[in-house]
């Protein structure tokens, strides 16, 4: 093939390749975006169960949730330290929350230098001014309060 028998020029088919190519960026950036944004997604969907079953009264799910072993009870002294009679005061109607009625995601961030790495939840408990803040420990989602 010499230079004179190269195929000629089709602007239609050199417009669908950047076309193409153009797509290909914007799916990536978009891809990228959405990635970003849903980053914390298990850690809050896993603040979003606890509050959930705070909120309907259902104290034994959410201590299983606080600590991400739904058989706790099978293995009571695993947790000695933080015992459900504990979590059921400090969670529980009589607890610094109240009866939790609604609660709602407000924002969360990742931190390297708490526990080794997690997330902290911002949560809006009973539409109050002050939030609370749950620490989702990334390694083995169990939560914890976060010392602000």
């Amino acid at each position: 093939m010499t230079l004179l028998d190269a195929k000629p020029y089709d602007p239609a088919k050199a417009r669908r390749r950047r076309i193409q190519i153009a797509t290909a960026i914007v799916v990536v950036i978009v891809l990228a975006a959405v990635a970003w944004l849903y980053r914390n997604w298990p850690e809050e969907r896993a603040v979003s169960k606890f509050f959930a079953a705070l909120e309907h009264q259902d104290y034994e799910t959410a201590y299983g949730i606080y600590f991400n072993d739904p058989g706790w009870r099978q293995h009571q002294q695993k947790y000695s330290q933080y015992g459900y009679a504990d979590f059921y005061r400090d969670w529980g109607p009589g607890g610094e929350w109240g009866l939790i009625k609604s609660f709602r995601i407000y924002g969360s961030a990742n931190t390297q230098n708490f526990g080794g790495g997690g997330v902290v939840v911002e949560v809006v408990v009973n539409e109050r001014s002050e939030h609370a803040r749950m620490f989702v420990n990334k390694a083995d989602k169990t939560l914890t309060v976060f010392p602000y």
